[in-house]
């Protein structure tokens, strides 16, 4: 049974690092969503890392614009990013002010407030499809445009750490869906769970971590 005095919270020390360190360390991490009188709640289980002025995937590779603008916050606020006219994408801003980095929620597995995230995404296939991908898991979540730039450490929306310790396995992969850069080992997935991505890529794993 879920109980949010299981987790704790994360605070703005942890998003102010390394964007890579970041991105891996999200992982097994809860993200909470006040919906209601209580939270939608899932587990992040896949990421992916985007590196500023280092990236040419970043939307901040080359300069600020009105779009890109959190991304040049400091680290420990939402990045969110309306993509292909209909959808949305939530990452999370890391390192310090003028970076330009932040780790894109690819994928996370529904841990409570299931019935109210399945209303929102409407008719799917398998519980899996429910939120396997970032659009599904904004769908779900019903985030869009008026959560960019909200505060991580908010009541409103946060990343809490489970306070009893999980273990799993890490692949690195590739990233999904760009050109530029896509050769780079940015993404990170739990091994083996079913509400990562599916994609070819899934297959191509470079490496494996146990944290």
């Amino acid at each position: 049974m879920f109980k949010e005095s299981d987790y704790i919270k994360l605070n703005k020390s942890f998003y102010v690092r390394d964007t890579v360190t970041v991105a891996k360390e999200l992982l097994g991490k809860y993200i909470f969503k006040k919906s209601g009188k209580g939270f939608l709640v899932a587990k992040i289980v896949e990421t992916e890392a985007y590196l500023g002025d280092e990236d040419p995937a970043c939307h901040a590779f080359r300069k600020v614009t009105r779009r890109n603008e959190p991304m040049f916050e400091d680290g420990g606020i939402a990045y969110v990013y309306f993509i292909y006219g209909n959808y949305y994408c939530f990452n999370v801003v890391t390192e310090i002010r003028g970076t330009g980095s932040a780790v894109l929620i690819r994928g996370v597995e529904p841990v409570n407030g299931i019935p109210a995230m399945k209303r929102n995404r409407g008719v799917i296939h398998r519980d899996s499809d429910l939120t396997n991908g970032p659009s599904k898991f904004c769908i779900a979540f019903n985030i869009d445009k008026k959560d960019n730039t909200e505060d991580l450490n908010s009541d409103r929306i946060f990343i809490s750490k489970p306070k009893k310790k999980e273990s799993f396995i890490i692949n690195v992969a590739k990233r999904i869906g760009i050109k530029e850069g896509a050769e780079l080992p940015y993404r990170y997935f739990i091994k083996d769970n079913p509400y990562v991505t599916k994609h070819k890529l899934n297959r191509e794993i470079l490496t494996e971590i146990k944290p």
